[in-house]
């Protein structure tokens, strides 16, 4: 099996941060789907990692780009011929549905002056059906790194598809979570060695960050 491997260095520059779905539904207690994902991320310390990478990123002159999943409107899938199941559950569910405070952004995590908040995506790609693509070429953005929900879904999703448009594509195992233990192996050690360029810890993450700025 291919081992995915750490890059050297991250020129900031070239290099943008995707944080994927910060809603209050994911990372809030009292979100509609925090019960799923918390114990998983209790246990990698989830939001002091967001946090770290977050404040190191920014402070490296790394762009962020916020990509956000759809928020939930009544009968949005009536009249489509073939929603997946995923999408019918979060529409019965009403994840992050519009106009709620489960489909804000978590105060901590919300955008900051000079981030890049990205359309809508419906399914796991945040690059599908999206300006994703057109605005990180028009930055020049050569490196993806993917942090926020969920590991196997539409982290996985949005870093499979990077790859294919030609992006060098790192995943961070502790600066994201998954329903349970199980689904945050299979992305980040089965599949990813497949596809991903690297796979990092934020410790890892932030010493890259911060040489960056010291050079």
């Amino acid at each position: 099996m291919t081992q995915a491997f750490e890059a050297e260095t991250y020129d900031a520059e070239r290099t943008a941060l995707l944080f994927v779905d910060p809603y209050n539904d994911f990372l809030s207690e009292g979100g509609k789907l925090w019960p799923l994902v918390a114990d998983v991320a209790a246990s990698v310390k989830l939001h002091d990692n967001l946090r770290a990478i977050l404040v190191t990123a920014r402070d490296a002159g790394v762009a962020v780009f916020v990509v956000p999943h759809h928020r939930a409107e009544p009968d949005d899938f009536a009249g489509w011929d073939h929603p997946t199941p995923y999408q019918r559950a979060g529409s019965q569910m009403q994840a992050f549905a519009k106009g709620s405070w489960g489909g804000e952004f978590h105060d901590e995590f919300a955008p900051q002056p000079g981030d890049t908040i990205v359309k809508e995506h419906w399914t796991a790609s945040g690059f599908a059906n999206t300006d994703l693509d057109f605005l990180l070429k028009q930055k020049g953005i050569s490196h993806v790194i993917l942090i926020g929900l969920i590991a196997n879904t539409c982290i996985e999703g949005t870093a499979r598809n990077a790859v294919d448009l030609g992006y060098h594509v790192t995943l961070v195992r502790d600066a994201t979570a998954a329903f349970s233990h199980e689904a945050m192996h299979a992305p980040h050690d089965i599949n990813a060695p497949n596809f991903a360029h690297a796979v990092l810890t934020t410790a890892k993450l932030v010493t890259h960050f911060r040489k960056e700025k010291a050079q």
